[in-house]
C-alpha cells in the first residue's frame, strides 16, 4: 500500500492516545473526518497496513468501539513489564456468579442465588468493586430489588464487541479449575489495566478451548 493519508494519520494518532474504546462517531469527531462510516473505512485500512507490515498493533473493535491494541501473542513479553498489575484474579464462585449475571442480565440477586444455591451478596459487591458488574435498574416486584448486569469494562476485559459475542455457556463449566494466562493485548505502556485481547472473529475461535484473556482463576471461595 502507499503512504498513509493525513486523515488516516489523524485517526491513528487518536487511537494511540485513547485510553478506552472509541465509537466510530467519536473517532470521526476527534480525527476531523466526515462521519462514522469514513472512520470505520479508515480503521480497516489501518489494519491492512499493520498486517502487511507485521506490526505488533491492530485497531480492534471491542466494547462498542475501537481501540489500538497489541497482539495477544506478545502478552508474554508485555507481562515482563507489568507482571502483577495486568492480572484480574477471580475465584471459582466469583466466576460462576459473573457468568450468571452475564447470561441472565438484567437479573435479580435472588435469581443468582437460586441458580448457584448459595448467598451471593458479598461476591456481587466484589464484582462491582472491580467494575465487572453494575446495578442496571430495579425490578417491579415487591420491594423493587436491584437488577444486575455487566459493565462496559467487562466487555473490554473479555475482548467482546457486545454481549451477543458471549461464548457458549458450556465454556464456563470447562474452564473451572483451570488457570488462565493473561493475554491482554494493548498499549501496556500507557494503561495495562484497560487492556483487552483481540476480539473473536464472528465465531471463528472455539470458545470451549480458548478462554478469555485477562482473567486468572484462583481456588478461593
Amino acid at each position: 500500500m502507499g503512504a498513509r493519508s493525513a486523515a488516516l494519520a489523524r485517526l491513528e494518532a487518536v487511537l494511540f492516545l485513547a485510553r478506552e474504546p472509541l465509537g466510530s462517531r467519536k473517532l470521526a469527531q476527534l480525527a476531523d473526518l466526515a462521519d462514522g462510516t469514513e472512520a470505520r473505512t479508515l480503521v480497516r485500512a489501518l489494519n491492512r497496513f499493520y498486517d502487511e507490515e507485521g506490526s505488533a498493533l491492530r485497531a480492534a473493535e471491542v466494547a462498542g468501539g475501537f481501540q489500538l491494541l497489541t497482539r495477544p501473542r506478545l502478552a508474554p513479553w508485555l507481562r515482563r513489564l507489568h507482571s502483577a498489575s495486568v492480572e484480574v484474579r477471580l475465584s471459582g464462585p466469583a466466576m460462576e456468579t459473573l457468568a450468571v449475571v452475564a447470561y441472565r442480565q438484567p437479573v435479580l440477586r435472588v435469581t443468582i442465588e437460586a441458580i448457584r444455591g448459595v448467598q451471593c451478596g458479598e461476591i456481587l459487591r466484589q464484582l462491582m468493586e472491580r467494575d465487572l458488574v453494575r446495578i442496571v435498574g430495579r425490578s417491579e416486584e415487591l420491594g423493587r430489588p436491584f437488577l444486575y448486569g455487566t459493565t462496559r469494562y467487562f466487555l473490554q476485559v473479555f475482548g467482546l464487541r457486545n454481549l451477543d459475542e458471549l461464548p457458549k455457556r458450556n465454556w464456563f463449566a470447562a474452564a473451572r479449575g483451570s488457570a488462565w494466562n493473561n493475554g491482554l493485548g494493548a498499549d501496556a505502556a500507557s494503561d495495562p489495566e484497560t487492556t483487552p485481547r483481540d476480539p473473536p472473529s464472528n465465531g471463528s475461535n472455539d470458545p470451549t478451548t480458548e478462554p478469555p484473556k485477562g482473567f486468572y482463576q484462583t481456588d478461593e471461595d
